[in-house]
């Protein structure tokens, strides 16, 4: 590992200020919160920082406020306090369950919303120093012709990798919102279009800018009548990230949907949402026959590698139970 110097900021200007500032003199600089991400990043070789920022140090970015209309979350809010949070899972559904999917107790205990829905992929190529691959700068993703059993079967290319995250489709889902802190102040967006698609820029994962971070998500009430479902297939139960999940939230009466959010993850480099499935069963009553077809439509666009073929019948399947499960 890269010797490095440590900065501890006091506020979010202070980092963002210095963050801009390494960046001006090209050196590299990271954030880190919990630190789990950015430790295995470093031990990989993946990035290899002159300095690390560490957030920890700026009070406020960790609580949890209850508000009207919704939920604040500090960006270094850690997975457990959300899972274990008394009005988050009484009241947003399926978050508090995505959370405490995420890796293991003790990862949980330390790593971040913030970092959560920041992390780098987990492809073993890109994790590998043998492999000089796409997204590290090279000319090659060798998950085409390699080994992509784990990898994207909707809206690859030319990378395919898929974001590791859990809480991001659940976030997604309930219709959450982001605010960055960076040079030119505040920005908020819906979560949603965080995420950035490799056709779009496939050396990166999301739209933060140099010297930006991420300080807060803010989550509103699901509507009234509303029910979520979020479930996650994985290799291994003890550690894993999802070979499959998906976060579904329903709002219902009489067993029609009225409005829904359909949101896959571990099949795509972002959280990937199905606004057709959504469209198709928006004013339908939510049975076998219905839940069925929306799966099919949902993966219509799927164009799985030689390994992965068997991820769109487990999302189909998925789809229909998480609706199922939604009224």
């Amino acid at each position: 590992m890269k010797s490095f110097e440590n900065i501890d900021a006091k506020s979010v200007n202070q980092a963002v200020a210095l963050l801009q500032k390494f960046h001006q003199e090209k050196k590299t600089a990271i954030v880190v919160g919990g630190g789990s991400e950015i430790l295995q990043l470093m031990k990989d070789h993946v990035v290899m920082p002159d300095y690390v920022v560490n957030l920890k140090t700026i009070p406020g970015l960790n609580t949890i406020k209850e508000e009207r209309g919704g939920f604040r979350i500090g960006g270094l809010t850690t997975l457990a306090d959300i899972e274990e949070h008394p009005g988050i899972r009484e009241k947003l559904l399926i978050l508090s369950d995505a959370a405490g999917e995420a890796a293991s107790p003790q990862i949980r205990n330390a790593g971040t919303i913030g970092g959560n829905i920041c992390q780098r992929p987990f492809c073993w190529y890109f994790r590998s120093s043998n492999f000089n691959c796409l997204r590290k700068g090279g000319q090659v993703c060798y998950t085409v012709t390699g080994d992509g059993r784990f990898h994207a079967i909707l809206g690859g290319g030319p990378s395919y990798i898929v974001h590791p995250s859990d809480t991001a489709p659940a976030l997604v889902a309930l219709d959450a919102q982001t605010k960055i802190a960076g040079p030119s102040g505040e920005r908020v967006m819906p979560l949603e279009k965080f995420f950035v698609l490799p056709s779009v820029d496939f050396k990166r994962e999301n739209i933060l800018k140099p010297g930006e971070i991420v300080t807060e998500i803010f989550v509103p009430y699901p509507k009234s009548g509303s029910k979520g479902y979020y479930h996650k297939v994985r290799e291994r139960l003890a550690w894993d990230h999802a070979i499959v999940s998906v976060a579904t939230v329903v709002q219902s009466s009489g067993g029609v949907a009225r409005e829904l959010r359909v949101v896959l993850g571990g099949v795509a480099p972002v959280p990937w949402r199905a606004p057709k499935a959504e469209q198709f069963l928006r004013g339908k009553k939510i049975d076998e026959e219905t839940t069925q077809k929306a799966g099919e439509i949902a993966l219509e666009d799927a164009r799985p590698l030689k390994d992965n073929v068997y991820k769109v019948g487990m999302a189909k399947s998925l789809i229909q139970r998480a609706l199922l499960a939604s009224v």
